[in-house]
């Protein structure tokens, strides 16, 4: 133990604990949460180096969701998305490895804020037609999928979707449960086999904040159960693009 609490410094310790802290409120429904989560981690270790220590965390959340929402799963929604999901993880692994993060940071933020302001566009014109094209399910898999491989940022598209196709809030935390459980399921050996970011001290560090990721997803439960329909769109709006201006402000 104390070698391991020797690895990291300090400032480092801290920002682990709340990380998981808040990728544990978002497993347990406060969606938007768990980003701030992967950002803060990628601030301690860089996007890349931190995705090792992120995505064992990130199973055992999604384990967790699963068990607790799987009653309200869409599976219609699921199957729209998993597939190139797949295709976009893949060709992460392939692109991403050696990607400029500046330049990654930079696309994706652009790409996250105009999607944030068409889905307001859309809470306030509520006859706005909902897109039900496959070409909408396609381009957000495949970058949720693209995203989630480089630094584990598939949650503001997959947020921003659900919420676009108005899905009620108990069916959006119960399928996304699902589908980031498979998704990260399906990154895991290559970020151990092909990237070799996942290793003893990768994962010990998991354990040992193990229980303050329960803790999140005790409170994430909480807070969301006491969260109205439009109240809760709103706050996983807001917490979207709030992640997205953090990534774009880390240096």
């Amino acid at each position: 133990m104390l070698e391991l609490l020797a690895l990291y410094s300090t400032y480092q310790w801290v920002l682990i604990i709340l990380a998981a802290l808040c990728i544990g409120m978002g497993k347990g429904g406060l969606k938007g949460v768990d980003g701030l989560g992967v950002i803060i981690m990628a601030i301690a270790f860089g996007t890349k180096l931190s995705t090792g220590i992120v995505l064992p965390l990130l199973c055992m959340g999604d384990i967790a969701a699963v068990k607790f929402y799987n009653r309200h799963a869409q599976w219609r929604h699921f199957w729209k998305l998993v597939p190139w999901i797949v295709i976009g993880i893949l060709a992460g692994v392939y692109f991403g490895k050696d990607m400029n993060e500046a330049l990654f940071r930079k696309i994706m933020v652009f790409t996250v804020i105009i999607t944030v302001v068409i889905v307001l566009w859309m809470e306030i014109k509520t006859s706005f037609h909902i897109p039900e094209s496959k070409a909408f399910s396609a381009s957000t898999g495949l970058v949720a999928g693209f995203t989630t491989m480089i630094g584990n940022m598939a949650g503001a598209f997959a947020n921003l979707y659900f919420l676009a196709m108005r899905v009620p809030k108990n069916d959006f935390i119960g399928t996304t449960a699902w589908l980031f459980l498979c998704m990260n399921l399906f990154k895991l050996p290559f970020q151990l086999f092909v990237w070799k970011n996942i290793d003893w001290r990768s994962f010990a560090t998991d354990l040992v904040v193990a229980p303050v990721l329960a803790l999140g997803f005790w409170i994430g439960i909480i807070i969301v159960r006491n969260i109205k329909e439009g109240h809760y769109r709103r706050l996983v709006l807001l917490l979207t693009l709030a992640g997205a201006i953090a990534i774009l402000l880390r240096k």
